[in-house]
C-alpha cells in the first residue's frame, strides 16, 4: 500500500512520501489509535509538534506499529516542531530531546522551527500577563537556528526546516544558515493558495508542506459565518462531478502543485479516503479554476502574537 506514494526529493538528497497523517487538535485519548489506523491504511509520513500536548501518544503508536513488525522505523518519516517558548538557544536541544523522548525515537526525519516569534522562556507554553495578552521573548530566530544545527551534525535529526516564515524572513534565514531549511510548513488551501510563497521557496531549494489543507474546520476560534471551504459550492461541483470527495479533491489540489499535504482526521474512515487520492488526477482547467479562489483567506492568523516583531503575517509580507 504504501509503496504508491509519490516520495518529494529534498534539497539535501533526503526523500519524504508526499502525503502524511497531521496531529493537530487530535486529542491524546484519540491520536494514538487515529496513528495506528493511519499506518494500518499505508501512511508513512506523521506530522507532529510539541505544542500540540500528544506526542507522546503518537509515540506508542509508532512503537507499537514498530512491535508488531508491520513497519520499521526507517519506513517512517516523522516530523516534528520546536516551540515559541525554547527559541533561546540554551534551551533547543532540551526541546529535541523531550521531543525524542514523547515519541520514543532516537532521531527525528524533520524538525522545524514551529514560528518565527518567539514567547517567554521558562514558565507556560502561552505565557500571558493578567490582561491575557501574551508575553513575548525578542530572540532572534537566527539565533535559535544556529542552535539547531549543531544537533542535526550529531544526527539527531536527520533534516532542518522551517514552518509560517515569511518571504523575507526566509531570505535573512539564508543569508546566515549553514544548514538550508529543507521546508516551509505554511497554511495553505485554495483560499490562501500561497503561490508567491511556493515560487519563492521552490527557488530557493525549500518544499512547502500544505497544513489545514481543508480549511481547518474544527480550529478552535472559528465563528459560525466564517466561510466554510468544504461547503465550496465550486469544490462540490468538482468533487461531484469526478465522483470524489471535497477533501479528496483538495488534498489533490495540493500533490498536483507538488506540495507536501498533511490531513489530519481521527475518523478511521475519512483517514482512508484522504490517502485514496493516487488513482486520479485534477485536469488542468480544475487547477486553474480552485486557483482563482485565492482571498489571502487565512483561517490560522496567529493574533495572539500580533505585534511581536517576527510576527510573519503583518505588513502585507508573502
Amino acid at each position: 500500500m504504501a509503496t504508491k506514494i509519490p516520495l518529494i526529493k529534498l534539497s539535501n538528497g533526503k526523500t519524504l512520501p508526499q502525503i502524511g497523517i497531521g496531529t493537530w487538535k487530535s486529542k491524546p485519548g484519540e491520536v494514538t489509535q487515529a496513528v495506528k489506523d493511519a499506518i494500518d491504511v499505508g501512511y508513512r509520513h506523521i506530522d507532529c509538534a510539541f505544542v500540540y500536548g500528544n506526542e507522546k501518544e503518537v509515540g506508542e503508536a509508532i512503537t507499537e506499529k514498530i512491535a508488531e513488525g508491520v513497519i520499521k522505523r526507517e519506513d517512517l518519516f516523522i516530523t516534528s516542531k520546536l516551540w515559541n517558548t525554547f527559541h533561546r538557544p540554551d534551551l533547543v536541544r532540551g526541546a529535541l530531546l523531550q521531543t525524542l523522548k514523547n515519541l520514543n525515537l532516537k532521531y527525528l526525519d524533520l524538525y522545524l522551527v514551529h514560528w518565527p516569534q518567539a514567547y517567554k522562556e521558562d514558565g507556560e507554553l502561552f505565557p500571558a500577563d493578567e490582561a491575557g495578552k501574551i508575553q513575548f521573548s525578542d530572540v532572534d530566530y537566527v539565533d535559535t537556528w544556529k542552535a539547531l544545527e549543531p544537533l542535526a551534525k550529531e544526527g539527531l535529526v536527520k533534516s532542518l526546516g522551517i514552518s509560517n516564515f515569511n518571504s523575507k524572513q526566509i531570505e535573512r534565514l539564508l543569508e546566515h544558515a549553514t544548514i538550508k531549511p529543507v521546508m516551509n510548513q505554511v497554511e495553505c488551501h485554495p483560499y490562501l493558495s500561497q503561490r508567491r510563497l511556493q515560487e519563492f521557496c521552490e527557488a530557493r531549494g525549500i518544499k512547502l508542506t500544505a497544513y489545514s489543507p481543508l480549511g481547518s474546520p474544527d480550529r478552535p476560534w472559528a465563528k459560525p459565518d466564517d466561510p466554510q471551504l468544504m461547503d465550496d459550492p465550486k469544490l462540490k461541483e468538482i468533487a461531484n462531478r469526478i465522483g470524489k470527495t471535497v477533501a479528496q479533491v483538495l488534498i489533490r489540489y495540493q500533490i498536483e502543485r507538488g506540495n507536501i499535504v498533511i490531513p489530519k482526521s481521527v475518523n478511521k474512515s475519512r483517514i482512508a479516503s484522504n490517502f485514496d487520492v493516487f488513482d486520479f488526477k485534477l485536469s488542468p482547467e480544475d487547477v486553474q479554476l480552485i486557483n482563482t479562489f485565492d482571498c489571502n483567506g487565512r483561517f490560522v492568523p496567529m493574533t495572539a502574537s500580533l505585534g511581536h516583531k517576527y510576527h510573519p503575517f503583518e505588513n502585507d509580507e508573502f
